[in-house]
Order: C-alpha cells, then structure tokens, then sequence
C-alpha cells in the first residue's frame, strides 16, 4: 500500500489535480490524502464543486495581504509538521506557485519523495513570470518524479541535469480536467449575467504580479480602444481581488459600455465561457493550456511563455503589455474571419485526457504503461 498526499493551494492546482485525486483514490494499492493550504477559498469551494472533491485537510494558511515570504515561511513550517505526523510516501505537488515550492522543500527535508506534477516549465528568466519561474525551478531541484507535460518540457529537465528515467511525458491534466467538466457541465446555459448575445464575446483575464502598475494600465487601454472600434464586441473581464488589479481595471474600465467588470468567475462559468469566446487576451499560464483545447483563439499578455508550443502551433500570439500592439493584433483577428478561424481550430497540443493516468502509474506502478503523450497540432 502506498500513501500518497496531494496538496494545493490555488484553484489552478486543484484543478490541476483533480483528475489525479479520482486516479489515486479509484487504486486498491494507494492511500490518498488530499490536503488544501486554503488560498482564495471561495473560488476553490467551485472547482471542488464540480469535480466532488473535498479536501481530507485544511490548513488555512493564509492571512490578508501577504507577501510570497509570509507564504513560504507558513507552509513550509506547517507542511514540516504534517508531514512528520502522516508520513507519507509521496508528495505530490502540481505547478509553480509559492505553495508548491515550500510544500517541496518540506518534503526534501523530511526525507519524503516529491513528485511535480507540469514540471520542466522554463521561459529561463528568473523575472518573467515573478516569482513562478523560481519557484518551478527550485521545485524542479528536489523533486523525485518529474511528470513532464509535453516533450519541451522534457528536453528542458534534461539540459538542467535531470536523470531521464525520473522523467514521464504526460500530457497536462487540464485536458482530463475539461474533458470531464464538460461531461459534467453538458453544455449548460450561462448565467444571465454573462450573456452577451447578439455581441461577440471578447474574455479578458490579467492579473500577473509582473503586470502591476504600468502595464495593466496599458492592457486595460487596450481593451478600452478595442471597445470603441468595434461595436459588435462586448468584453468580459473576471477582475482578480488584488487591489493592484482591481484598482487600474476599475478606474480606466468601470462605467464603459460593453464592458462587464465581474467578481472571479468560478470553474465551471469560465469553461463555458472559454468555449464561447470569439477572442481571449489573457496573462494566465492555465488559460494559454485551455483555450486551444476549446478552440478558443488567445493573445498572450505577456512577453515570454513557459509554454512556447501554444504560440508554435499557431493558437496563440504573444502581444506582451503594450497598448497598441494588443489593440492592433487583436483587431486584425476580430477583422479577419479566416485567420481567427485558423487560430480557433481546437488542438490537443497538451494533453488527450490520458495525463492523471499516465502520472498515476508512475507513482505507484513506479513506470508509466500508458504510451507517453504525443500532441496533435
């Protein structure tokens, strides 16, 4: 029997993580644990909604206002603990974010096996995306098990030193997370609130840390022009509770016609959304991996990728933050039915729904029987 722990703290992992939570715990060989940190909670409760998942612990680690430090000291002094009093045999962390990198360290120091889930991620700029890049990269140091998403991310653990046979091409479990809340979802109707009909929908999510200040001002400018030349558009925009995001977009963007201006959308609504979307500009690492499985065309706002096969088959373009080089790209593509139509076919570039599988069997089986993951561009 092997103990295995899952933990998360954002709802990118959990929804990251829940396929491979409903693989572990459908094995009469594992033990599963599933623990949460807490982070953004309400917009966990969702996701956990819509793939049955409760989290077996809540450490509620996290306090208004705090910085990526406060973070780190937190968890890896809580994770010390827990991990002393469950002993596991595996810790399973998914991504890039604070959570993740202190939970690993924990791990490493407790003498308990790590396995990193979308390992291999590298733009090799320690400041872009801050401080995910730092993050992965130290998590990517002590990690056991590296379940690489596409072969990119493969090649990159290998140049930094990686033994080959740690390594699992998996595809990415965002595909087996879409592929079974689309079951779920049934092509249920949005919320009033969020239909735009007869407009064309232009969805817009930004809030990276790099972006605050003078380039989210640029972004929101952008989207204000974009407004104006074309009136058959309405933009919506899930405005992050950073006050560093909610200010700028609320200043340059509230009170605008065809503009709506929402409280973070759950799960579920930002599926249906995706998969109605004529365009989406986004700064998300998690969105540049859904949008081309749901055919959704995607500007990239921001000026380098972790994810470069996106851009290499043609589902997206990176526009970074600046205002007339967002506006101009994505009025060509709104003025161009042909070109959007090539960029909206939907591809498996990351994943064929077979990633928490794949990942499973490397943590138990210790070897993946499922053929690596190959992308259809």
């Amino acid at each position: 029997m092997r103990n295995v722990m899952v933990v998360f703290g954002t709802r990118p992992e959990a929804i990251k993580l829940a396929p491979i939570i409903h693989a572990l715990r459908g094995r009469s060989d594992c033990r599963t644990l599933v623990c949460s940190t807490g982070q953004h909670r309400e917009l966990l409760a969702g996701a956990l909604a819509v793939f049955d998942i409760q989290p077996d612990i809540d450490l509620d680690l996290m306090t208004p206002g705090q910085t990526p430090t406060d973070v780190l000291g937190r968890v890896v002094s809580r994770f010390g603990a827990l991990l002393r009093e469950h002993r596991p045999d595996t810790l399973v962390v998914q991504g890039d974010t604070t959570t993740v990198m202190g939970a690993a360290l924990a791990a490493f120091y407790g003498d308990v096996e790590v396995a990193h889930v979308e390992a291999g991620l590298r733009t090799n700029d320690r400041r872009a995306p801050f401080p995910e890049e730092v993050n992965r990269r130290v998590t990517g140091v002590v990690a056991d098990l590296h379940f690489a998403p596409t072969a990119v991310a493969r090649g990159n653990l290998v140049r930094e030193g990686v033994a080959p046979d740690r390594i699992f091409v998996t595809g990415n479990t965002v595909v087996d997370a879409l592929k079974l809340a689309q079951r779920r979802l049934c092509d249920t109707a949005l919320p009033p609130e969020l239909d735009v009909t007869p407009c064309r929908l232009v969805l817009v999510t930004a809030h990276r840390r790099e972006s605050f200040g003078e380039p989210l001002r640029n972004i929101c400018m952008a989207i204000r022009d974009l407004v104006r030349d074309f009136p058959d558009i309405e933009v919506i925009y899930p405005v992050h509770l950073n006050p560093n995001v909610r200010e700028p977009a609320h200043e340059i963007l509230g009170n605008q016609e065809r503009i709506r201006l929402t409280a973070p959308l759950d799960y579920a609504d930002m599926v249906r959304l995706l998969s109605r979307a004529t365009l989406v500009l986004s700064d998300s690492g998690g969105v540049q991996e859904e949008a081309p499985s749901l055919g959704a065309p995607l500007l990239i706002l921001r000026d380098k990728t972790e994810r470069p096969e996106v851009v290499s088959a043609g589902a997206a373009l990176l526009v970074g933050t600046n205002r007339d080089m967002i506006f101009e790209t994505a009025g060509k593509l709104l003025s161009n039915d042909a070109a959007r139509a090539e960029m909206a076919r939907p591809r498996d570039i990351f994943g064929d729904g077979l990633a928490a599988q794949r990942i499973v069997e490397g943590i138990v089986d210790r070897e993946m029987r499922t053929p690596p993951f190959e992308p259809v561009e």
